[in-house]
């Protein structure tokens, strides 16, 4: 999941950035509106993490601005802010929750994960994945490198899938096997080796930078930066 994080105070930010990617998202981050303004445009992102109190405008004037551009990403604010007042005005503006600091980290990814329950059962669910210049559109099963057509198998594409999903960090053999063809016991097979091979040389074409890297005894990772 593709998480943008709007903080300007760089030790908070750099936390939740470490602790979000532990937790499995794919995070960007800005420190002032603009810049999130300029990220939210060119990326699709799944959750906004907001704070209110930003240098260059307010969090709320932000969050309006996002949404009047067609940003549609549900928004947590994170502020300072503790006041009735401010909740009620927050969530009034186009919050769909809200957290004050200081907060609980494990409190602050519940509510991301509720947030991203609730948009995919309303039928906001992302529908593209997309990694440096690799991109994947889940709803017509098909994927591109710089914008040229990938041909894959379908078990290609699922496995590819996987890895963007998990993209920047390591996946064992044994999670591809469980996530990718549901054996959760690992048998003495090469089937994943196989798969990556065919599949690294359909995305990492001549002459572009290899994003499939294998991590020898371990498994693989599929770079995102």
């Amino acid at each position: 999941m593709r998480l943008l994080l709007v903080e300007d105070e760089i030790d908070i930010q750099n936390f939740l950035k470490s602790s979000l990617k532990e937790a499995g998202y794919f995070v960007d981050a800005a420190s002032d509106g603009r810049s999130a303004e300029q990220l939210a445009i060119e990326g699709e992102y799944d959750v906004l993490v907001v704070d209110l109190g930003l240098p260059d405008q307010d969090g709320i004037s932000l969050i309006l601005r996002l949404r009047q551009l067609g940003v549609t990403a549900p928004v947590l604010i994170l502020s300072a802010r503790r006041s009735v007042d401010d909740r009620v005005r927050g969530l009034e503006h186009g919050g769909d929750d809200y957290l004050t600091k200081p907060f609980a980290l494990a409190e602050l990814i519940a509510r991301l994960r509720n947030l991203l329950k609730r948009n995919s059962s309303s039928g906001g669910e992302a529908t593209k994945l997309r990694v440096l210049d690799l991109e994947l559109d889940l709803l017509r099963h098909e994927a591109f490198r710089s914008g040229h057509a990938l041909q894959l198998t379908p078990q290609e594409f699922t496995l590819l899938e996987y890895l963007c999903r998990n993209a920047g960090r390591v996946v064992t053999r044994s999670m591809i096997l469980d996530q990718v063809w549901g054996m959760r016991i690992q048998p003495d097979t090469n089937v994943v080796d196989v798969h990556i091979y065919r599949l690294r040389g359909k995305v990492d074409g001549k002459g572009q930078t290899p994003l499939i890297r294998t991590l020898r005894g371990v498994g693989y990772v599929l770079k995102d930066q």
